[in-house]
């Protein structure tokens, strides 16, 4: 015990009492004062009950690194707090949930696909750093996570793909009791994440359940968390779950991330999708005006004194409108970089009947495409017969007026994002998926799929039920109303586009030297600032690669934990480049 509290820097002068707790109104009794804090890696969490003294409290709560974020809960007086630093301190628009564990009874649930276990070792560690990082919460150093392996008062379980070993959750938990001998005896929930990119259900549930577990386990009363008062999907969990909201107060300091919580916004800002949010954000964070144009278009300006930019999404006033014409006409693009000297499949336009099928004849499997569109609208994978090129080049022709036959090329689909001449982002994209579990119809986990896809993505990815979709089903002898056997997982788009399901993982720290100079390369070609390249490669690792693609407003937003707005708007405004860290409340999120 000696140990975990000089580690965390517990100061206990005194046992803390919440006996005194009034129901109705939230209010305690008198306070013992120990001003128990614990070190959580990504901020203070300060137990306000136990601070006698207002003064020092605010204090403390200010006390703040730049590269975390304190947190102080069960707050008796936050009028009073407020006051002492109303400059720097807010009243945080946070619910607080219990969950009682003296008569909790755990719901059991056999997780599916995956297992839940304690963090490890380093791996572990730097596996749940990143993971944060993609829920946009303040990342957690590994030195720091592998420290606490043994320690009693905090707790971190992860959530592992059995199939590939992959961690797709992570929670915290903090004892009470082993922090400052709690009298209440209590304990508490923070940093829950799950990978959005994860095809498994259940998964933040299952977190939720095992460490509820864990505490009553060591006998404790209840289980605290807290959660954004908006957060409707994550509250109606934890409702059926058993908590219950608490009338207890958090405040925080006031920094950029939180600036939203406390400053009024153009009520327009919930138009924005996240390719143009996640750059709007990144402004603020540097004090860089914002100015929403067209926000449900994705069109903003940025200022900096007297130099403006307008924006849409990634695509800015920097982008030539050649290089963004070369870019909208894959056909000039692809003949552009394969004149370079850039390695990309064979291809032609659509034209007469036995034009195109000598084509086939002669690649035997190819792809359809639009010469001009976007988010794989069109587009069809894998044709190997006539009939299946005639319909794809109908569904194509609906998009653009000019369609293009490619050869078909096996591999991973990956995105590079090139920002200023350099890769910033790396990230392969797979085609959405589902995995069966021997009771729900295909159409049924389809269905389940995409609504953890929209929630992942704030509504940008699902998965539509067209006819590629019943293509991909009848490929796997399946139909819409068949049962997938338990474990099995079923491919049912042809491309990896997110707006049709798809999903991204980063892949940036194993990408192979080559491909990085051939995206580069690719960039330079095409005279463009901002781009992403698409490309099918057979390793991530390896050299071999063949560009199908390049995207002239690429989505910066679902390649965390990659720096892809901060390179974005260092582009833009250099002098406003510093050491700016991406943080945010590490809350619980779903």
């Amino acid at each position: 015990m000696a140990t975990d509290r000089r580690q965390h820097r517990i100061d206990r002068q005194g046992a803390p009492t919440l006996r005194n707790w009034d129901d109705r109104t939230g209010l305690r009794g008198q306070r013992a004062s120990s001003e128990a804090t614990v070190d959580c890696g990504w901020g203070t969490l300060i137990f306000a009950h136990t601070f006698g003294d207002n003064q020092r409290l605010a204090d403390t709560i200010s006390d703040e690194s730049p590269k975390q974020r304190n947190i102080a809960l069960y707050i008796k007086d936050p009028h009073v707090i407020l006051s002492l630093r109303p400059q720097e301190l807010f009243l945080d628009p946070s619910h607080t949930y219990r969950l009682w564990l003296y008569n909790y009874r755990s719901s059991r649930v056999r997780p599916k696909g995956f297992q839940i276990r304690r963090m490890q070792d380093r791996s572990d560690a730097k596996a749940v750093g990143r993971l944060l990082a993609t829920r946009n919460m303040v990342p957690v150093e590994p030195d720091f996570l592998l420290e606490q392996v043994s320690s009693r008062v905090l707790t971190h379980f992860v959530a592992v793909d059995t199939k590939n070993q992959r961690i797709i959750g992570t929670v915290m938990g903090v004892d009470h009791k082993r922090a400052f001998d709690d009298t209440e005896n209590g304990s508490s929930l923070w940093a829950l994440a799950v990978d959005p990119q994860a095809a498994l259900p259940g998964v933040g549930r299952a977190l939720v359940s095992h460490l509820a577990d864990h505490f009553q386990a060591r006998a404790r009363d209840f289980m605290d968390l807290s959660v954004m008062y908006d957060n409707e999907a994550v509250i109606s969990l934890y409702n059926k779950m058993g908590f219950q909201r608490i009338p207890v107060f958090c405040i925080k300091r006031k920094n950029a991330i939180n600036e939203p919580l406390y400053v009024g916004t153009d009520e327009r800002e919930s138009e924005l999708n996240p390719y143009a949010r996640i750059i709007v954000d990144e402004a603020r964070r540097r004090g860089i005006a914002v100015t929403l144009i067209d926000p449900a278009n994705g069109y903003f300006s940025l200022r900096v004194g007297a130099k403006s930019v307008v924006c849409r999404e990634s695509l800015s006033e920097l982008t030539s409108a050649i290089a963004m014409s070369r870019c909208d006409n894959k056909d000039v693009s692809i003949a552009l970089l394969r004149e370079a000297g850039l390695s990309t499949p064979l291809s032609q336009l659509v034209g007469s009947d036995s034009s195109n099928r000598a084509f086939l004849e002669r690649h035997g499997r190819i792809v359809v495409k639009p010469v001009r569109g976007e988010q794989g609208n069109g587009v069809t994978v894998g044709i190997s017969t006539v009939p299946e090129m005639d319909e794809a080049i109908r569904v194509a022709a609906r998009v653009s007026a000019n369609v293009m036959l490619e050869t078909f090329v096996a591999g991973d689909d990956l995105r590079i994002i090139v920002i200023d001449g350099d890769v910033v982002a790396a990230a392969i994209r797979r085609p959405a998926e589902i995995i069966g579990n021997g009771v729900d119809t295909a159409e049924e986990l389809i269905e389940k799929q995409s609504r953890r896809r929209r929630a992942a993505t704030d509504g940008e990815s699902s998965i539509p039920v067209d006819a590629t979709t019943r293509r991909c089903l009848r490929e796997a002898d399946l139909d819409l109303d068949a049962i997938p056997n338990e474990g099995d997982v079923v491919r049912v788009r042809d491309t990896a586009n997110l707006h049709t399901g798809g999903t991204l993982h980063d892949v940036t720290e194993e990408l192979h030297p080559e491909l990085a100079r051939a995206a580069e390369r690719a960039a330079r070609t095409l005279n463009i600032p901002v781009v992403g390249i698409d490309m099918i490669v057979a390793a991530v690792d390896q050299p071999d690669y063949w560009i199908i693609e390049a995207n002239e407003r690429p989505g910066l937003a679902n390649h965390e934990p990659q720096p892809t707005a901060e390179r974005f708007v260092d582009l833009l405004f250099p002098q406003t480049v510093a050491q700016v860290t991406p943080q945010a409340n590490p809350e619980s999120e779903s």
